[in-house]
């Protein structure tokens, strides 16, 4: 019998969130915050690109889910004054199926693949000449009587998101002029889109509010975005509207989010490392003891745990840094502390938040 899917994370997309995502979607690089050095490099390359009358060069954006890949291939294609379409690797299984794609975009429309790791091989390699000759090759008939017709298509800017460019093949990379990588935000920055968002929502946000859903939405907007949704909920039900420091830690709490904007499942790693005396482990021993594939746990789990330094990657495995020990309530080793379990991580939560915001209540 299929075992039950597993409950969302906290930053989790639902059909919801998603059509929250389209609405606040900045439009023109003056209204996304942050990625600058991304944001001046696009900037040039489009003004010159605009000057010469050619289309843009190919774009391949890199980086964590959430950061924006999406937006800014949007800005790119408002910004050239083209249309953009939207596809994404799963959905182009077959050759056909980018054969009719290509042949029907317009001349200097800009074509947006995401997760463009995922096109199969096949699909991939069926590219390269359409990104640099501007044609495509197709194959007539079967056996002795098949023929290759070439066929042209038109000037076009591929633009590609991925999560994990290192699964792009070399000769595939290679075909992108433009590569940018894009790096989690700062909480200044994540407050400014916050509060941005807050504006167009109509929600209450002040200050405190916003800087501790900034300081706990592992430094990604679509995060922020979900939690700032959230939290508007119970300013509505448990308060008066207005989403002030104690709202956005109540509704971080019910959401799951400790005082370090761990969840339960980053909680659930910290503890399993904390069971193997802090490791080393294996990622295959976490994912089995997480319920998780070993893909899951190092592509989707990992990420922010390293980058915050809660655990580090050794060649012999995972190992719980000082920080993990030290979410977890523990000593390494079990030394005084160690009661302090991962089931009383939420006591450890309210702990620190009622002495961060100076009173009790602060949790409503």
């Amino acid at each position: 019998m299929p075992e039950p899917p597993a409950p969302p994370r906290p930053h989790d997309a639902s059909p919801s969130d998603r059509a929250m995502e389209n609405l606040l979607r900045p439009r023109v690089f003056a209204d996304f915050p942050g990625q600058n050095t991304a944001k001046e490099n696009l900037t040039v390359y489009i003004t010159a690109a605009k000057r010469r009358g050619e289309p843009l060069d190919h774009i391949l954006f890199s980086g964590p889910p959430g950061l924006g890949k999406t937006t800014l291939a949007g800005i790119v294609a408002a910004e050239m004054g083209v249309p953009m379409h939207v596809s994404s690797g799963p959905a182009l299984e077959r050759r056909a199926d980018l054969a009719g794609l290509l042949t029907s975009l317009s001349p200097g429309q800009a074509l947006f693949v995401d997760e463009i790791h995922r096109l199969p091989l096949p699909v991939e390699e069926y590219l390269y000449s359409a990104m640099e000759d501007w044609a495509i090759d197709i194959v007539m008939e079967q056996g002795l009587y098949a023929k290759s017709v070439r066929l042209p298509v038109p000037r076009f800017t591929l633009i590609g998101a991925t999560t994990r460019d290192g699964l792009l093949s070399a000769p595939f990379r290679a075909r992108f002029g433009i590569l940018e990588r894009l790096d989690y935000y700062d909480p200044e920055t994540l407050a400014i889109i916050l509060r941005r968002s807050a504006g167009i929502l109509g929600a209450r946000l002040d200050d405190g509010g916003a800087a501790w859903l900034a300081r706990h939405c592992r430094g990604t907007p679509r995060v922020a975005n979900r939690f700032l949704a959230r939290a508007r909920d119970v300013a509505e039900v448990r308060g008066e509207g207005l989403i002030d420091h104690g709202m956005a830690s109540l509704a971080l709490r019910m959401l799951g989010v400790d005082a370090n904007g761990l969840d339960e499942m980053d909680r659930r790693l910290l503890e399993t490392l904390a069971r193997h005396d802090g490791g080393p482990v294996g990622v295959k021993t976490l994912a089995v003891s997480l319920g998780e594939s070993d893909d899951t746990v190092e592509n989707v789990h990992e990420p922010y745990l390293v980058r915050e330094g809660y655990i580090a990657k050794t060649p012999q495995g995972r190992k719980l840094a000082p920080r993990g020990w030290e979410a977890l309530g523990r000593r390494p080793g079990g030394g005084a502390g160690a009661a302090a379990s991962a089931d009383r991580s939420g006591d450890l939560f309210n702990q620190a938040e009622g002495a961060s915001n100076g009173s009790p209540s602060a949790l409503g």
